[in-house]
């Protein structure tokens, strides 16, 4: 059977604890992490940034007065648990207007074909992302046809620095390529006791099992890795979260403290390319 392990990849307001529920069954043939797969409640981030994915996997919901945004989903099967969230916080299925992503990976944008289906959603993407999702990331450059997904249409692209408004809320796309071609990191700034908090959520970093020389379908992947790592340098960045909750330090299980060890946006890129050039020796 196949693993996705490999995928590699508070600041909380007062509310009750978070209770971590049923692990979902897994598809065939992939076998993620139980924790990838364990629903959790929904857990406020900032004034309108909540959590609604599951005990490691990040999705964010951002509530404003004309709807709401969903960044990143998970994994297939937890399209269910991400709308009955989104209820509990009074977000019905038409007010999710807009959806974002990070990377067109099956543990991230799993989902997104349903919700988009059930919701009405646009999503948000680029083109070398988009390419991806359209396919449901068939011929995959580093997994091949492992790890597929059901296809979406992606309804608008951006590039570089362009923003996308709903609500007063302005989020950033930020290209950081390498751990795929077309990874996405988005910014955008919510309150918090009462003070702005500049939001990174930074795409992964990450080159688990990848061929980092003379890859001949990422022919420029050490250079793309490395305009990743300063992107994300260079990010706004009060509070940084992450695809995989623990790469930032967050326990989406803790609710008194579910991001223990905070870490820094330029703390993680560094990070990340130390794990980079050692994987290149």
């Amino acid at each position: 059977m196949r693993t996705l392990t490999t995928l590699g990849l508070a600041l909380l307001l007062a509310q009750p604890a978070v209770a971590a529920q049923a692990v979902l069954p897994q598809l065939q043939p992939y076998t993620a992490p139980a924790a990838w797969l364990t629903p959790v409640a929904p857990l406020r981030i900032a004034d309108n940034t909540w959590h609604i994915g599951t005990a490691s996997i990040t999705a964010l919901l951002v509530k404003t007065p004309e709807g709401a945004v969903l960044l990143d989903g998970g994994m297939p099967q937890v399209a269910d648990h991400l709308l009955a969230n989104m209820r509990e916080l009074g977000v019905a299925p038409g007010d999710l207007k807009l959806i974002l992503h990070s990377h067109a990976h099956i543990d991230h944008v799993g989902p997104l074909a349903a919700i988009k289906k059930a919701t009405g959603a646009q999503l948000v993407s680029n083109a070398e992302s988009a390419v991806l999702l359209q396919r449901g990331d068939s011929q995959d450059i580093h997994f091949g046809d492992d790890m597929v997904f059901a296809p979406v249409q992606v309804d608008r692209l951006v590039q570089d620095g362009e923003t996308v408004e709903l609500g007063g809320m302005t989020f950033t796309a930020h290209f950081t390529p390498g751990h795929t071609p077309g990874s996405l990191s988005w910014t955008w700034t919510d309150r918090r006791d009462g003070k702005p908090l500049r939001i990174a959520y930074s795409d992964s970093l990450s080159a688990p099992g990848y061929s980092l020389w003379m890859n001949p379908r990422f022919p420029k992947i050490a250079e793309a890795f490395r305009s990743g790592f300063a992107a994300v340098r260079a990010l706004p960045c009060d509070l940084l979260i992450t695809p995989h909750a623990e790469a930032s330090g967050w326990d989406y299980t803790n609710a008194e403290h579910p991001n223990p060890s905070p870490m820094s946006c330029k703390a993680y890129a560094d990070k990340a390319e130390a794990a980079f050039d050692a994987q290149l020796k």
